[in-house]
């Protein structure tokens, strides 16, 4: 690993899990495993974020949340990256370039919550991200509703996959999106901040 850069070999599909993994949990693993799965990907990679712009509250020392990410990981096709600390970037549109613009061979696919989805429209440069990158959607339930009817996904709905061909966005230039609905585990950062068991 180079600059916080996982080695990406040439032709590979890459699924993109940005967030601040404060503190990274089960919950991370498994819709990572189910984006594997689900849309096609030969590896995601965690972008563990010095912070995130649309929260007041700073997360966790960098190296403390990369350590934990790390000793909860054993995965040979999921890798752990502080990239975004390396090259500066603040939001999600300057990291997607960065990394375009370091492996133009390489396909990525952003990967979101439908609880992301849902605000989407409120992150810098959201069209931008759409017509870089394909996107995957994994819906908790709960989340649902509110994603499927943000803003963003009636904008963009032309470009959306319908989920029994969800193994073809890996491969799908952008734009396009996929919304898949998931069993999902209880685990949440929020709920292990406030049982103290991350502090």
């Amino acid at each position: 690993m180079q600059n916080g850069l996982p080695y990406a070999p040439r032709g590979r599909v890459v699924g993109l899990l940005g967030g601040s993994f404060d503190p990274p949990h089960s919950g991370h693993v498994h819709i990572t495993l189910e984006a594997m799965k689900r849309f096609g990907l030969d590896e995601v990679w965690w972008l563990v974020s010095p912070g995130n712009p649309l929260k007041d509250r700073g997360p966790a020392a960098l190296g403390r949340r990369m350590a934990a990410a790390r000793a909860l990981v054993d995965h040979p096709r999921i890798k752990i990256s502080d990239f975004e600390s390396h090259a500066g970037t603040r939001y999600t549109a300057e990291t997607i370039m960065a990394l375009q613009a370091l492996n133009p061979e390489t396909r990525f696919v952003w990967l979101m919550g439908a609880d992301n989805l849902a605000q989407f429209h409120r992150w810098k440069d959201w069209r931008e991200i759409m017509a870089r990158v394909p996107v995957g959607v994994l819906a908790r339930p709960g989340d649902r509703m509110a994603g499927r009817t943000g803003k963003a996904a009636q904008v963009m709905r032309p470009a959306r996959l319908h989920p029994r061909a969800s193994r073809l966005l890996g491969r799908s230039e952008a734009p396009a999106w996929c919304f898949v609905n998931l069993p999902m585990t209880d685990a949440s950062s929020t709920e292990i901040r406030a049982k103290g068991r991350w502090s």
